[in-house]
């Protein structure tokens, strides 16, 4: 019995083996289907990391040539790896990003060259026991000092690789030539490739379809004001149409509810982790030359200041969804006396915050913005108004709590919006913004039936002007004959 189980286990344990080695094709063209899919996925999303990964490869080709080709080979040596390595680490996906590091590199190597060529020549003057004690000293002073300034925040944030980069290039320069007299040559060819290496990114970088930070900042910070103002007042997606808070708060409780409302509702959550990512942006776009209408010393940190006072915002939008989704309801009766305010705050919150995300991507005025923060500041006085009268007298505590608090979370949201108008005022004054009153608001483009993003966008690019003129107009039959005639005038849509 015992022979025949022992052989009943190997011959289970090969048919195991058998179907495992029978599945491997299945999975692993499973798992290379997968990786495609994940690929395409990627270049989806941002077609321009294809563009980079193409300009990378072209930079890199350039620059191998140092090595490749027997002339500059001959002048530059091993030392052409110097390059290969800058553009390896220098070329990064937005101009100012790459123009950043290339100079904070470029000009560390040139400074720390020239420091360690006069510390080694100081040195070399003390005599050959003298010589190895003040080249350490110089390279401990200058690296203490070095790591002790990437502590500082504002120099952190814009010049630490450029002090790494001081502290390897000094301790280098400075050790090797203790011993190898050729201590020029070699701090020149270094400088050298490694100018070559970053002046190849940077071209590349800024010739072949530069991919701009200070644009991408611009953008996010108008993306991020309108997701806000989505969740307020009203907002179209192809599957879904919100209508914004004060609509689903107050809708009767029967009403069904799609997972896609759902996701659509929490668009504005993006905005609470976008503090990196902004803060990041705006340190590569003070890098930049000007380019298009961003130009020179563009006010960049001001776009910080409308992206703290955004994610305020959102923070109290945030306390605002949980109500939506709430276990306890406010009961009938408050609701129906604090519906009308509450939709009006949040519906007049929600156009401002839409008009000021227009403005800034169209670099305009947000002048339209003004009334309807007035009409939300009316709105939140009204509802203070209600609060402090008598009519809760007869209405239990309790089953009131719930709605003053969705009110006082709403006259916050309104303060903010407020704010971020400000701000935004402010930053359409440093970057000098066309002071043209914007025709379109968002509310009109999105009124009657729901229109597709590129319709959106085709009706915020252009202008159309259509002249009419009283003596090319033929009367009609449908025509009101009592009505006066129209004059010669321009109307712009």
């Amino acid at each position: 019995m015992e022979i025949g189980s022992a052989s009943g286990d190997k011959a289970g344990f090969f048919i195991q083996g058998r179907r495992r080695l029978n599945a491997l094709p299945v999975k692993f063209k499973a798992k290379v289907a997968e990786m495609a899919r994940n690929i395409k996925k990627v270049g989806q999303d941002d077609p321009r990391r294809v563009i980079h990964s193409l300009k990378v490869g072209a930079a890199l080709a350039l620059v191998s040539m140092l090595y490749y080709y027997q002339p500059l080979y001959c002048n530059f040596g091993v030392t052409a790896m110097w390059a290969i390595m800058t553009v390896v680490v220098v070329f990064e996906f937005s101009v100012g990003a790459t123009l950043g590091k290339g100079l904070n590199r470029g000009m560390a190597t040139l400074l720390a060259s020239a420091l360690a060529v006069g510390a080694h020549h100081l040195a070399n003057l003390s005599g050959r026991r003298v010589e190895p004690i003040l080249l350490g000293s110089f390279v401990f002073l200058q690296a203490t000092i070095s790591t002790f300034l990437r502590f500082f925040p504002n120099i952190k944030a814009r010049y630490d690789y450029g002090l790494l980069v001081f502290i390897l290039t000094f301790s280098l320069i400075s050790v090797s030539g203790f011993r190898d007299d050729e201590i020029l040559e070699l701090a020149y060819k270094r400088v050298s490739t490694i100018m070559i290496g970053g002046c190849a990114c940077v071209v590349i970088s800024i010739v072949v379809c530069p991919v701009w930070a200070g644009e991408d900042l611009h953008n996010l910070i108008a993306l991020d004001i309108e997701k806000l103002g989505n969740f307020l007042e009203e907002a179209y997606s192809e599957k879904v149409t919100f209508t914004g808070f004060g609509g689903e708060y107050f809708k009767s409780t029967g009403e069904a509810e799609t997972k896609d409302d759902k996701k659509y509702l929490e668009g504005y959550k993006s905005v609470l982790d976008s503090k990196t990512s902004e803060e990041s942006l705006a340190n590569f776009a003070a890098w930049e030359p000007g380019h298009g209408r961003f130009q020179f010393r563009h006010p960049w940190k001001q776009y910080l200041k409308v992206a703290t006072l955004a994610r305020e915002c959102a923070c109290r939008i945030e306390s605002l969804n949980g109500y939506l989704n709430a276990d306890i309801q406010v009961s009938s009766e408050v609701r129906s006396r604090t519906q009308e305010a509450c939709t009006n705050m949040s519906i007049e919150s929600g156009k401002a915050l839409k008009e000021l995300s227009l403005a800034i991507k169209k670099m305009v005025q947000p002048s339209s913005a003004d009334s309807h923060i007035e009409n939300a500041k009316s709105a939140a006085k009204n509802l203070k108004s209600l609060l402090k009268s008598g009519l809760w007298e007869d209405i239990d505590v309790l089953k009131v709590i719930p709605g003053i608090t969705v009110a006082s979370i709403l006259d916050e949201v309104v303060k903010f919006t407020e704010n971020i108008a400000e701000s935004v005022h402010e930053l359409a004054s440093k970057a000098q913004f066309e002071s043209v009153e914007p025709t379109v608001s968002p509310e009109k483009l999105h009124s009657g039936q729901p229109q597709n993003s590129k319709s959106t966008q085709m009706v915020n690019r252009f202008h159309f002007v259509v002249n009419v003129r009283e003596s090319t107009m033929a009367a009609t039959p449908r025509e009101n004959s009592s009505a006066p005639k129209a004059n010669k005038h321009n109307m712009e849509v």
